[in-house]
């Protein structure tokens, strides 16, 4: 997450505020990776940034709950 935050607190205060989501691309990467673990997490933040263009999505998009395993306990 060393990145993430790298870019939140020394790059993005340099920038104007642009951004077309809420949590912004940096926070919801964070989360993800918190929430799912470092693969998926950046997986789902490199998702995120893909759609932040002026032609892509904005608003409100939380980061997906994680999906609990179902396990086989049938008896």
């Amino acid at each position: 997450m060393a990145p993430v935050y790298f870019y939140k607190y020394a790059i993005s205060p340099l920038t104007s505020p642009s951004c077309r989501h809420e949590p912004t691309c940096s926070q919801y990467a964070i989360e993800a990776i918190k929430i799912h673990g470092p693969f998926k997490g950046f997986w789902l933040g490199t998702k995120r940034i893909s759609k932040c263009h002026p032609w892509g999505t904005h608003g409100y998009d939380p980061v997906p709950p994680k999906k609990e395993r179902k396990s086989d306990q049938s008896q």
